[in-house]
């Protein structure tokens, strides 16, 4: 009894600790950019902009072009950045579990493809210049997450299950095809060749509150869906029959957990654009730090990815500044030889 306690208060305070990092971090990015703006600046524009408190932060001395920078362009580019960390985070750690494999990540199953090709349609199709302006690439890009899940599952899916090495093996495949039909409509199209890559490569440049809102919802019900789940995929590690055994329908929560998953990749995916290896690698690092117990591990790969994704995008938006690199790259660059570690893990492990 006194051992389960004291793990509990253990895990609250991990839990803690990475909130009030994740939320420091959030006022330190506030105040980096072009504009050198005070972390007290940025504090007292934020609390003005809160209902009820709103009245006791005094702003008159703030210059009204910082109050419009912090509120209108930093503000809803971080808490994009941090909930779309959130997505990609929890739902790798969530594949890694269902799959029982480390490599295993949010993309697994075709999903960034189907979102890259919508991308690319709606891109090439012009529909953003006649159609909810920019907002068709990413309903576009939604729609085609959405529907390369419903491919993958499909093709996987024998008489009622769906065994993960065929979930595996049809991601790869539509995935495939998917980005050959993109490369193909690249070739035709190739004055917006630029625009396709820059979208592929994930920014959240030019992003504002319309998309904090689209995203703030699938985000954080999401997380929670999946904590609930937790103990699921804890009897899951055990094997696919030992689960059965535990009393999980095990096929039935695979479905669940793939719906839920998928759908908040497609979010994430349609108003951030491809951001790679952030649902390979928190994970991973989050179970270094608590464990492989999915009630903690779950919240701990959300808040640490939601804290990764700030400290990416924050290095692609200041690094070079005034231009802008895609947070794609700067994810791919810490997350690549995190990618070349375990693979050379694993194979030492066969050996």
């Amino acid at each position: 009894m006194m051992g389960q306690w004291h793990k509990k208060a253990k895990w609250n305070f991990i839990l803690l600790l990475l909130s009030l990092v994740l939320l420091l971090g959030m006022m330190a990015a506030a105040a980096i950019g072009s504009a050198s703006i005070t972390m007290t600046d940025v504090l007292k524009v934020t609390g003005r902009s809160l209902p009820v408190i709103g009245e006791f932060f005094d702003t008159s001395g703030i210059p009204s072009h910082h109050g419009v920078i912090v509120k209108h362009v930093r503000l809803p580019r971080i808490l994009l950045s941090v909930l779309v960390g959130i997505s990609l985070s929890v739902c790798g750690a969530t594949f890694q579990g269902m799959f029982q494999n480390p490599m295993a990540d949010p993309f697994v199953i075709g999903i960034s493809s189907g979102a890259a090709l919508g991308a690319t349609i709606a891109i090439v199709g012009k529909l953003d210049q006649v159609f909810l302006g920019m907002g068709s690439i990413s309903l576009f890009a939604f729609l085609g997450a959405l529907g390369s899940a419903y491919l993958v599952y499909h093709l996987a899916k024998i008489q009622s299950k769906v065994p993960v090495s065929t979930l595996l093996l049809s991601g790869i495949a539509v995935g495939q095809f998917l980005t050959a039909i993109m490369s193909f409509l690249m070739v035709i199209h190739s004055s917006d060749v630029n625009k396709i890559i820059f979208w592929t490569l994930g920014s959240f440049a030019t992003k504002g509150w319309d998309q904090v809102q689209m995203m703030v919802v699938p985000a954080l019900l999401g997380w929670f869906l999946l904590y609930y789940f937790s103990r699921d995929l804890n009897a899951m590690l055990l094997g696919e029959e030992s689960a059965h055994h535990l009393g999980v329908e095990v096929e039935k929560t695979k479905k669940t957990l793939l719906l839920i998953n998928s759908s908040i990749v497609a979010v994430a995916v349609s108003v951030s654009g491809i951001i790679g290896f952030v649902g390979l690698m928190i994970p991973h690092i989050a179970r270094l730090l608590v464990g492989p117990d999915h009630r903690i591990l779950i919240p701990a790969s959300g808040l640490a990815g939601g804290m990764f994704m700030l400290f990416a995008d924050t290095v692609a938006r200041t690094v070079i500044a005034p231009v802008e690199i895609p947070v794609g790259i700067i994810t791919a660059l810490f997350g690549g030889p995190f990618f070349i570690y375990l693979l050379r893990k694993k194979k030492s492990s066969i050996l």
